[in-house]
């Protein structure tokens, strides 16, 4: 009788079209900030230079969902320029002056609009990409990010061309005042990307 009841059951429940590992849920949260940096470019040799914002205000769109959609797409974040930090203070007090002071606005403005993943690949990290609209110098522009998610660290990276947000101005002020140390070069692209910690929760993680 007893086996009789299990079949019954496991009929019923293959007929429903329900998969177990989905049945059982799935949680993943977001933990601690979100870190912005960059790494823009000077002279001929194209040497980097780093650095990152100290003020980021990060506003997600949920704490907590069953994949990266459900938390990332909508979270925003609005970056203080006037933050800077390249670990030299000259070099950030130019920055704000001479670079992020000739735009038009003073924060860089960043919303999730879309994320895609790669085809899952045993015991290695998930990747795909993650959509970004970004707001500087009052032009907004959709910047694909290739995304990383390991030892619960998500992180994406970049690439933007200042001149593509209108800030032709602010990239000639920075190359004048610094034009010794950069020997007259500075590049227009630079690149970009961001971090935060998530934490998977009940079950194995669902890319998307």
């Amino acid at each position: 009788m007893k086996n009789v009841v299990i079949s019954a059951l496991m009929v019923l429940f293959i007929a429903s079209g329900v998969d177990a590992s989905q049945k059982a849920g799935c949680e993943l949260s977001q933990v601690g900030a979100v870190e912005v940096s960059w790494t823009g470019y000077k002279t001929e040799k194209k040497v980097g230079v780093g650095g990152s914002f100290d003020n980021v205000l990060y506003t997600p769109v949920a704490k907590s969902g069953e994949n990266f959609r459900s938390i990332l797409v909508g979270s925003s974040v609005v970056v203080d320029t006037s933050t800077v930090n390249s670990k030299h203070s000259e070099r950030d007090e130019k920055l704000v002056k001479f670079f992020f002071g000739m735009m038009s606005a003073k924060n860089i403005n960043a919303k999730i609009v879309d994320i895609k993943a790669d085809k899952k690949v045993k015991d290695a990290p998930r990747t795909g990409v993650v959509e970004v609209e970004i707001e500087m110098n009052g032009i907004k522009k959709i910047v694909p990010m290739a995304y990383s998610f390991s030892d619960g660290v998500f992180e994406a990276k970049g690439d933007i061309d200042i001149l593509d947000f209108s800030a032709s101005k602010a990239l000639s002020s920075i190359n004048k005042a610094c034009y010794d140390l950069h020997e007259g070069k500075t590049w227009s692209d630079v690149a970009i990307s961001f971090k935060t910690k998530i934490e998977a929760l009940l079950c194995n993680v669902k890319p998307l």
